[in-house]
């Protein structure tokens, strides 16, 4: 297994220690909160680096490709639904960002199935940071920065949006006549 996709794995292992520290005390620990947003920005910046790392030593495999985003899934969709058990997210929110990721992998599963890869899209990699910096900004639910995290979470969800419709517009073809 190859640097990148080690750090993919490590971000995969992060998401328990993750969701444990930011649900532990009912979220109400500003300390766990601390541990939860280092966790996060950790696993975060292995996504960073797994790409870089993998694009400029040749080092892209299906593998990276297939659980790259995957994992960038997993860690945003566990922050969004521990921010939501919390009350710091509205559910419907969730729901569609979450059923989104659903409906990609569900793509990406068919594709595979067809021996295509579908790597992920710059409206994907753009949603993916505003998401990030979305949780990031909520964990650590500073009042300050209250107007900026209500910004990037809005900027997050319309991102989510495009890109689904981006991914479905480019990659039809993948459903409804086997091949892109």
């Amino acid at each position: 297994m190859n640097l990148p996709n080690k750090l993919t794995t490590l971000r995969v292992i992060l998401i328990p220690f993750f969701v444990f520290f930011m649900l532990a005390e009912g979220g109400a620990s500003r300390m766990f909160r601390y541990v939860a947003v280092t966790i996060f920005v950790v696993a975060s910046l292995t996504d960073l680096l797994d790409g870089k790392i993998a694009r400029k030593y040749n080092l892209v495999t299906n593998f990276g490709k297939f659980m790259d985003p995957l994992a960038d899934k997993l860690l945003v969709c566990s922050a969004l639904i521990c921010l939501t058990e919390l009350g710091q997210l509205a559910a419907w929110m969730t729901i569609i960002i979450v059923s989104r990721e659903f409906i990609i992998s569900g793509f990406r599963l068919v594709a595979a199935e067809q021996g295509i890869v579908i790597a992920a899209s710059y409206w994907g990699k753009f949603k993916t940071t505003f998401q990030m910096i979305a949780v990031i900004l909520m964990i650590i639910d500073v009042p300050l920065l209250s107007m900026a995290t209500f910004i990037c979470t809005w900027v997050a969800l319309i991102l989510t949006v495009v890109s689904l419709i981006d991914y479905i517009a480019k990659n039809h073809k993948v459903l409804t006549e086997g091949a892109i």
